[in-house]
């Protein structure tokens, strides 16, 4: 066995744990809002995440195409297995501290950063291809404005609809309809979160000489969809507190909104292969209708703090990505 073909092989396995990383660091966003009304056990949220995690991972590829080939191009790299390498070392490492933490920072800004750190320190700024990697900032940057208005407009129009109806018995039918919103969140999630790792490793084969278009074998796929449903069986309790309970005190009708407003801007970056982060869509989602519900209600704090997580992100990944590829450079592979 040639050493490519064993690096090849410890990106995949490096990939699958991200994907595994991923699994517990951003399960909590698509559940919290569940688990916070009480609308479902911790452990039954856990397990309905994971299943439509899964689910959801297997639906689509087409945001594994937009990292296989939208940042840089895998067949011109001069170090590419290194760069995927030193990459997929700072994303994982960031998503560590910032579990470590209780931290809801973004999976999808820590790998998009980190793989423009490494092809900048490989091959230099003009290796990056700057209209896909806009573009992908720009999802990136547009969604969770997105969210937010489009949660604040959507539990307006919930609040006109139900103005006069009971509350406690209205709390009581959301907190049912929560299940389902939750569930629908999840799947969401599958779609767009796991679909990264599976890009990577695509990236991977590509400059391993070992696949020669950017379509997804399905064992990839498949790989990839287990890694996060086995990361979301295990739950991120720390982030689940911080998104479920301290951006603002959640009630079933609040969920429902924030869970719906949330699946719907990550299902359509989905649809138009973009890449988002499920973090900064829910997290923003629940402060629209947050602000909607009473905007001294909303945590603002506790926001600041998340928003500023957000912005160093994508610097520190990139630089964390530079400094492990000129490590591992060290010692040619």
């Amino acid at each position: 066995m040639n050493s490519l073909l064993l690096i090849v092989i410890c990106i995949v396995i490096f990939a699958l744990v991200f994907d595994f990383i991923n699994g517990f660091h951003d399960t909590a966003n698509a559940i919290a809002t569940s688990v916070s009304t009480k609308a479902l056990t911790p452990r039954r949220a856990i397990m309905l995440a994971a299943t439509m995690n899964f689910i959801g991972a297997l639906t689509f590829t087409g945001v594994a195409q937009t990292i296989t080939s939208g940042i840089a191009n895998p067949f011109d790299l001069q170090n590419g297995t290194t760069v995927i390498l030193a990459a997929l070392i700072a994303a994982i490492a960031w998503n560590l501290i910032t579990w470590v933490f209780g931290i809801p920072s973004s999976s999808s800004h820590a790998i998009i950063g980190a793989i423009a750190g490494a092809v900048i320190a490989s091959d230099g700024f003009g290796a990056v291809k700057y209209k896909g990697f806009i573009s992908i900032i720009e999802g990136l940057l547009a969604s969770p404005i997105i969210a937010f208005v489009i949660g604040y407009v959507v539990y307006s129009i919930i609040k006109v609809i139900f103005k006069n109806s009971n509350l406690a018995k209205t709390n009581k039918q959301f907190r049912r309809v929560q299940i389902l919103t939750a569930a629908v969140q999840s799947y969401a999630h599958g779609t767009n979160d796991a679909q990264k790792s599976m890009g990577i490793i695509t990236m991977a084969l590509i400059v391993g000489g070992l696949h020669t278009t950017t379509d997804v074998p399905f064992w990839v796929q498949f790989s990839c969809a287990t890694a996060m449903a086995l990361g979301t069986s295990i739950g991120g309790w720390r982030i689940i507190k911080t998104v479920g309970g301290k951006i603002m005190k959640i009630r079933p009708v609040n969920g429902v909104a924030a869970d719906l407003t949330g699946a719907a801007v990550i299902f359509g970056a989905t649809l138009i292969h973009l890449p988002v982060s499920t973090t900064h869509v829910i997290s923003t989602a629940i402060m629209g209708v947050g602000t909607s519900h009473r905007i001294k209600g909303v945590n603002w704090g506790t926001a600041k703090r998340m928003v500023v997580t957000w912005v160093i992100t994508l610097p520190i990944s990139a630089a964390l990505g530079a400094l492990i590829f000129f490590v591992l450079n060290i010692f040619p592979i």
